[in-house]
């Protein structure tokens, strides 16, 4: 086989003891000074192999030695990950702060929480939609309740905006594509704005999901909204808020949630059933995607003269993986 640093897991030529069972890596090994491909992808899965092993081992010795302290056993160790090292960020929300009831009271979504405003949703698309879009957008109108589906033929936002408004909509999104693959998520808040502009990626149609529950019905669905902390999160999840109904029918036993992680927003449908007091069973209906905001404009779409709170600046923003903006 190919060159390394010494023979590894065998016998020692001038008659010493057999190799063990378990394979013995000496410490300066590199998997990568192996010249054979197919000898190196067999030694890198043994190695593999061995630190499982290892890690099997010492969490056994670990659980034995809590067990045998008993009630004296140190605390669990909180393991370190990108989301509890997170950058404090100073606009996190503090729901106690009266700034931020005050600006509760008096933002463009204040009717809609104040039950002044009942939702009214418009759904369209880009020009010239393709078969996936049309479907993506058609599913989606059986999770957002009062949703209406319609087709652009061409005419451009500027003009649909006051037509929306002048039927009572209250919110309306636009779903683009690129590729015949739907890419991206314009949403934008009735009569007065805002309107935020989303990427949109990872898209499953319910008929591409595994194990998906049946058709949803049409009850009105609760929503989650989880770990929109910041000023800005705040605000996007609002947005998202005021698409559904202030009163979900919980005998229809259908979930939307919106899951923030790492300025990606993950959204999911699904029912579930209390299978005994601590156990509950869910289904996935679909459709799923994930978002990423782009920016945050003031009032309704304006390409051009738009005024815009937050702009995702990559170069500037992505400097750090600890640092969140939602």
């Amino acid at each position: 086989a190919g060159g390394g640093s010494g023979p590894v897991g065998s016998a020692a030529e001038d008659g010493g003891p057999p190799a063990p069972e378990r394979v013995l890596f000496p410490p300066t090994f590199s998997v990568s000074e192996i010249k054979n491909k197919q000898r190196r992808h067999f030694m890198f899965l043994r190695w593999k192999q061995q630190q499982r092993k290892e890690k099997l081992a010492a969490r056994k010795k670990r659980r034995k030695e809590r067990e045998a302290l008993g009630d004296k056993a140190p605390p669990k160790a909180v393991p370190k990950t990108i989301e509890n090292q997170r950058v404090y960020d100073e606009t996190t929300v503090d729901p106690n702060d009266e700034e931020v009831a005050f600006d509760e009271a008096t933002d463009e979504f204040a009717p809609y929480f104040n039950r002044q405003t009942v939702p009214k949703i418009l759904i369209t698309t880009s020009d010239r939609p393709r078969g996936r879009t049309v479907r993506f957008c058609e599913q989606l109108s059986t999770v957002i309740p009062n949703s209406h589906v319609y087709y652009r033929r061409g005419l451009a936002l500027k003009r649909i905006i006051p037509q929306c408004i002048a039927r009572d909509f209250t919110d309306l999104i636009v779903i683009n594509e690129d590729r015949k693959i739907p890419n991206g998520l314009l949403l934008s808040h009735l009569p007065d704005g805002p309107t935020a502009h989303f990427r949109m990626s990872s898209v499953r149609l319910r008929k591409e999901i595994k194990r998906k529950g049946k058709e949803p019905t049409e009850h009105v669905p609760e929503v989650i909204l989880n770990n929109f902390t910041t000023r800005l999160g705040h605000s996007i999840g609002r947005m998202f808020a005021s698409l559904f109904p202030h009163d979900p029918q919980f005998i229809g036993r259908q979930v939307a949630t919106f899951h923030n992680q790492r300025d990606y927003i993950f959204f999911r449908f699904h029912r579930y059933i209390f299978k005994s007091e601590k156990k509950v069973g869910i289904q996935e209906l679909g459709p799923r995607f994930t978002l990423k905001l782009r920016s945050l404009q003031k009032g309704t779409f304006d390409s051009k003269f738009g005024e815009y709170e937050w702009i995702h600046k990559r170069r500037e923003m992505d400097t750090s993986r600890r640092k969140f903006h939602l």
